[in-house]
This record gives C-alpha cells, structure tokens and sequence, in this order.
C-alpha cells in the first residue's frame, strides 16, 4: 500500500519520511505517510503528513496537515511541502485532496491559497467530531483537485474542462482505497 517516497524533494526542501500507519477502520482512520520537511543542508525545519483515502472525518479534518518550526515560517516552506505531497497522492490515484484550518488561523490559509486550494466553506464541525473535545467548532475547507498521472486530466481524458471548476468535481463519487 504505501510506496516509495525519495523524490519528494526540490531545490528547496525534502520530505524524509518518518513513518507510516496503517488505517483502521474501527477508529475511521485512513492509513497515512508522516514526514519531516528538510532544508538543503539536512536542517529539520518542520514536519507534514498525508492521510490517503476518503472517508467523511477527512472533510473536517483534511488530508494533509503541516507545521514550520517558527525560525522557518515565512519562507512558504508548508505550500511547497504541500506541491510535493500532492505528487504522492496522485501515484495513489486520489483525484482531490481537502486541507483545513481554524478560520483564525491566517497563516494556514495563505498556506492554502499558495498551494492553489480553493475555499469551499467555513463549515461547523458535527457534534459529534473530535475535534470538539479540544474547543474547536469551524473549519476552513480548502479543496485540491489533483490531474491523474501522465494524463493530461483527472478522469483520464483530454481536458476540456477547468480543474478549479468544483461543480465538475463534486459530480463524482470518491471511494474510500
């Protein structure tokens, strides 16, 4: 299931991966790659992770989650984590991603912009969401739609329609890998 991730890597910075876990199921959790962002010289200056396959939780709580260590921040270091990650959930035939923040939490949404996400709602958590347990109650939810690999479009045929359209996104029904 997982796959090898050495090319997650450009001028910049590095993804060295640091685990991996499996799903389970009984929890609603989809199996997932953890990473530390590297600089070019080996420094670790932070870490991200990608959670692969689709499920509701996912919605609320996205398929890629990042943190720069502060001395780094500034520098759009977790977008071009982000780019790099997108490449490996293409090799995992996901077809669209969604990453979200807290509504207050600027930085991340530029993150977001800068890795070409779009807005799709400032969305209150279920009731029952875990994420509740430690006082948050919105999400911002960023929507990535990822082309499929050597294809000139996600379903596989020639393009004729925009990627950043989400009416064209939302007519398909993902499942779970």
């Amino acid at each position: 299931m997982f796959m090898d991730t050495d090319f997650l890597k450009n001028d910049e910075i590095q993804l060295l991966l640091e685990k991996t876990v499996d799903g389970d199921i009984e929890r609603n959790w989809v199996p997932a790659y953890h990473f530390s962002i590297l600089d070019p010289d080996g420094t670790r200056i932070g870490v991200c992770d990608l959670r692969i396959g689709y499920n509701d939780n996912l919605y609320y709580g996205g398929h890629i989650g990042y943190r720069i260590f502060p001395e780094y921040r500034g520098n759009h270091y977790a977008g071009k984590a982000c780019r790099l990650l997108f490449e490996l959930a293409r090799k995992h035939h996901m077809e669209h991603l969604y990453i979200t923040c807290n509504p207050d939490n600027h930085a991340s949404r530029r993150t977001c912009e800068y890795a070409g996400g779009k807005l799709l709602e400032i969305a209150e958590l279920p009731e029952e969401n875990d994420m509740r347990e430690s006082g948050e109650s919105e999400k911002c939810i960023y929507e990535f739609i990822l082309k499929a690999p050597d294809s000139g479009c996600v379903d596989g045929h020639a393009c004729t329609h925009s990627h950043t359209d989400i009416g064209w996104a939302s007519r398909y029904e993902y499942v779970g890998q």
